[in-house]
């Protein structure tokens, strides 16, 4: 299984609904108490996609993208609707919006965060071009790096003790198609719709 630097199209994505999933086992007692214990260590997103597709062109290319993963084989970039920025809805993306830890004056690599009501998740497909870094609130246009395929910043010259390091970036999810069978129907001439495309996030480490 491999991961394809590509993204899922956005025309095809119009009309996603999805969000976090938690896999939790919860067990009832007779006295009406429940205990509760998770399954995950992290949250994984899942998405409906296919809802908005009736041209019969974007019919024929989403078949073309689904092909070229190999169904359910390959990973693939998608960008959530609802959830693509370091930045509040609707605010531009600055080098300070996300708190990614701060210098010891040896460490080089940051890994790209985003907190949200005090969860933290790791950023591991962020935009080509759209990263920006500041340290102590200041904007830094060079002696840095971003790996796009994993979300690390490696700085040239390891950053000062104590030193805040912050960035801005739009991102995508890693994902996958979800079945192994994409099934299409033909309503009207030159039109039609999916029936189902689901896309679930992949993690490719375990922290």
């Amino acid at each position: 299984m491999a991961f394809h630097d590509v993204s899922f199209p956005m025309t095809l994505a119009l009309g996603a609904k999805g969000g976090p999933e938690w896999r939790t086992d919860v067990v009832q007692l007779a006295s009406g108490w429940d205990v509760r214990n998770p399954e995950w260590s992290r949250g994984k997103r899942r998405w409906e996609v296919g809802s908005a597709i009736t041209d019969l062109a974007d019919l024929q290319s989403l078949m073309g993208f689904f092909e070229a993963r190999s169904g359910p084989v390959h990973g693939f970039r998608f960008r959530d609707p609802l959830d693509h920025s370091s930045a509040a809805p609707g605010v531009p993306i600055s080098c300070n919006d996300q708190l990614l830890g701060y210098g010891d004056g040896a460490t080089t690599e940051f890994a790209l965060t985003k907190t949200v009501s005090g969860f933290a998740r790791k950023i591991r497909k962020p935009a080509p071009g759209t990263v920006q870094v500041g340290v102590d609130g200041t904007a830094i246009e060079s002696g840095w790096s971003v790996d796009t395929l994993t979300g690390l910043i490696t700085f040239d010259t390891a950053p000062a003790a104590n030193s805040a390091i912050t960035a801005g970036f739009l991102f995508d999810q890693p994902v996958r198609f979800e079945t192994e069978h994409l099934e299409a129907a033909i309503e009207v001439f030159g039109a039609g719709r999916v029936l189902s495309v689901s896309l679930i996030e992949i993690w490719e480490e375990t922290a």
